[in-house]
Formats: structure tokens, sequence, C-alpha cells
């Protein structure tokens, strides 16, 4: 559990939710409180920069909203961000500057950091997806257990239970998901791995890897 830790997997100078985050050890025990960290934080966003559209919804003036999305309480989309065609932000999502949030794409519970790109028929919710990180068309995370036990995580030396009845992916910043692959609930990926297309993850992959399927992760080869 070690390199999973929050300092190990995400650059928190590329969030506003970094004082969120501070407050914890691993990236899942905030998932609980994003809720209320976004409307306290929207009461503090300067006027100049962001527009309070409705009931804790703030919007920075230079991000880009198509008219078709739809943004739910309590949400803040960063500065530069870009929210595209028929875009379905259920609430309780903080999404960072210069980050896509596509087509087709739901959010619900999540921190993206600034850059990510979620920008093609994507589910993403009760997740984290740090600085950069890139999830290819149709890949989503699953985010509850089919008989709604608690989330657990398979790492190398245990297995750890979170608690949690709903968890979906925590991607460390540069984390590149292929296209239509599922990230299991309780699914930890360090940071600058590739996942290959097509792929079903479960448990925890190691930073600076390439995974091909279960059983058969490499470590990246530096060019």
């Amino acid at each position: 559990m070690e390199n999973f830790r929050i300092c190990s997997m995400f650059s928190l100078e590329h969030t506003l939710a970094k004082p969120l985050l501070e407050r914890a050890e691993y990236p899942w025990e905030v998932l609980g409180q994003i809720k209320e960290f976004i409307i306290a934080l929207g009461k503090t966003l300067p006027a100049d920069e962001y527009d309070q559209v409705e009931e804790n919804v703030w919007i920075a003036k230079s991000a880009r909203v198509a008219p078709t999305a739809y943004i739910g309480a309590p949400a803040i989309i960063g500065r530069d961000a870009e929210i595209r065609h028929c875009a379905f932000i259920r609430g309780s999502a903080l999404v960072g500057e210069g980050a896509v949030v596509g087509n087709s794409t739901e959010l619900k519970n999540v921190i993206l950091f600034d850059k990510v790109q979620v920008p093609h028929y994507n589910y993403v919710g009760d997740s984290i997806l740090g600085y950069h990180a890139h999830m290819g068309a149709g890949s989503i995370t699953s985010n509850i257990k089919a008989d709604q036990t608690s989330v657990t995580i398979q790492f190398p030396e245990q297995k750890f239970n979170t608690g949690l009845r709903k968890m979906g992916a925590m991607l460390g910043d540069w984390v590149d998901i292929g296209c239509n692959s599922v990230l299991n609930p309780g699914t930890v990926i360090g940071p600058h791995t590739n996942v290959y297309p097509l792929s079903m993850v479960r448990g925890s992959v190691p930073a600076n890897s390439i995974y091909k399927k279960a059983g058969d992760v490499v470590e990246k080869i530096p060019r």
C-alpha cells in the first residue's frame, strides 16, 4: 500500500482539492467528503473568475460549456475546462483546469485534476483522476460490487477493506486507460501507467507499468 499514498500518486499543485487531499493518507479516504468540500470551496472562489450559475454550482468564466450539458450541484468547473455536448455531471464533481468532459460522459462524486480527459462515453463515479490522466473512449469506472458489500483493494502484500460501499478508481498522474476498458470497484493505478484497450482491471497496478491483461503487467522501458 505504501506506493499508493496520496503523496506518491498525485501532484497536488494541480488541483483545487489540495486542501482536502492533504488531510488524508490514501485517496479513497476523502470520497465521502467531496460534496461538503466543493460547497465550502465554491463560496471562496473569486467572483471575477467564476460565475455562480445556480446554488452550489460555480463555473469559471474561461470554461466552455455546451448548452446541452447538464451540471448538477454541487460542482466546480475550473478555468479553461471544456464540458462538451450532452455531458452529464450529476453532482459532487470538481473538474480541474483545462480538463475535458466529453459527449455523453457521466460524472458523480469525483475529483478530476487539471488537464484530465474523459472525452467520449465515459462513466466516472466515486473516483479521483490525477493530473493529465486520460480515459479512452468507452472506458468506465465500476463503483459498486454486485453483492453491494464494502469494496476491497487487492495489493501485492495484502487485501485491504476500504469500508466503502461505493468506490470506483484512483488513477495517478498521467495514467492512460485504453478504450472500452472496465476498472472494477477498488482499482488503484499508480502514476505514468498505461492500460491496454478492452482490459478488465481489478486491484492495484504499480506506477510506470503497462497493463496488458490480468497477470501480464510489465515495467515501462524508458525511452
